[in-house]
């Protein structure tokens, strides 16, 4: 069970981080269906950097500096990436679900050029050498010495940048909701015209809510590279941005329930991706594998549940009452 908590983690996290994105920007006023394209965009950036700091002689012995320049590099990207959405949805005010959807077909396209024109290749990884993830060791646990289930889910074998998200999702959910911030960007989503009233810049709130965002789906993707992906960005992330909208959705814009959302559909992907190998109880016996049905079944899983779930709670979901409507300041 504690290495199916475990790999259902590679996939908690990023949908977690990736739902927190679209709640900052939607909590803000603007839909961010461009989710996706820029976890692509994310993904390459933090790879591609990983590569050129590795090439200018960073080595094994710095490879968490370079695991915190992919994690910052993957941030700019997504920033700089969702500047398109904030410029179209905010100044130009255009429709916001084209928007998004625009980008989501710009992003694969515009990395996998840039992959090819770097490698040759439709890949671009990170050099195999590298060793993100944090041992027994590492924490101060000896070897030989028997794991309880938090030391095995969490301390042991587990990647860094995990324990990174954990930490800024939870920064930033207090920042959501415990701060004078988080109150008003959450005020421009719901009634900007109150908002406006009493001086809060609507604008720049929402330009605030989307380049949070863009960072957080950056990332979000840059998790999905290293950990899933085995640290290699091929312009794609496997659909995890739309997982992440039903995640954002069925959590209701809720950083708390967004991420018991985010263990559900975690543990959906990893049955779809890693059926053949799990083993619940450490028997020995991979009991999914044994049941001789069809991998596509499997691969189903994930996106056959987003159906049903959303079918049966949508309606008792509460989105933010002002999102996706263009604002003009002074306007009553």
């Amino acid at each position: 069970m504690a290495y199916f908590i475990q790999q259902t983690l590679v996939f908690m996290v990023p949908l977690m981080i990736v739902a927190l994105a679209g709640t900052f920007s939607e909590r803000s006023g603007v839909i961010n269906l461009a989710l996706e394209g820029i976890m692509i965009f994310g993904a390459f950036m933090g790879v591609l950097f990983i590569r050129i700091f590795s090439d200018a002689g960073l080595t094994q012995a710095q490879a968490q500096l370079l695991l915190v320049v992919g994690i910052l590099a993957s941030m700019l990207g997504g920033v700089l990436f969702s500047l398109l959405l904030a410029l179209s949805a905010i100044n130009l005010k255009a429709d916001q679900t084209i928007g998004g959807t625009a980008l989501n077909l710009l992003a694969p396209a515009l990395v996998m050029f840039m992959i090819i024109a770097i490698t040759g290749s439709n890949t671009i990884n990170t050099p195999s050498s590298l060793d993100f993830m944090l041992y027994r060791g590492d924490f101060g646990i000896p070897e030989g010495k028997d794991l309880n289930l938090f030391e095995q889910i969490f301390m042991n074998k587990i990647y860094l940048s995990n324990w990174y998200a954990i930490i800024i999702y939870i920064i930033l959910s207090i920042i959501l909701y415990f701060t004078k911030f988080g109150l008003r960007l959450r005020s421009c989503g719901e009634y900007p015209q109150a908002a406006d009233s009493v001086g809060i810049n609507v604008k720049k709130m929402r330009y605030a809510g989307v380049l949070i965002s863009g960072g957080l789906a950056g990332f979000g993707g840059f998790l999905f590279a290293l950990a899933a992906a085995g640290g290699a960005s091929t312009a794609d992330v496997a659909g995890m941005g739309f997982l992440a909208l039903a995640v954002m959705i069925f959590g209701n814009w809720n950083p708390l329930t967004i991420a018991g959302a985010a263990f559900v559909f975690g543990a959906c992907k990893c049955v779809a991706s890693g059926y053949s190998y799990i083993d619940f109880n450490g028997d020995g016996i991979y009991a999914l594998a044994n049941l001789g049905i069809s991998k596509y079944i499997y691969m189903m899983i994930p996106y056959v549940a987003t159906l049903l779930i959303l079918a049966f709670t949508s309606k008792n979901s509460h989105a933010p009452k002002a999102e996706g409507q263009p604002f003009d300041h002074g306007q009553r």
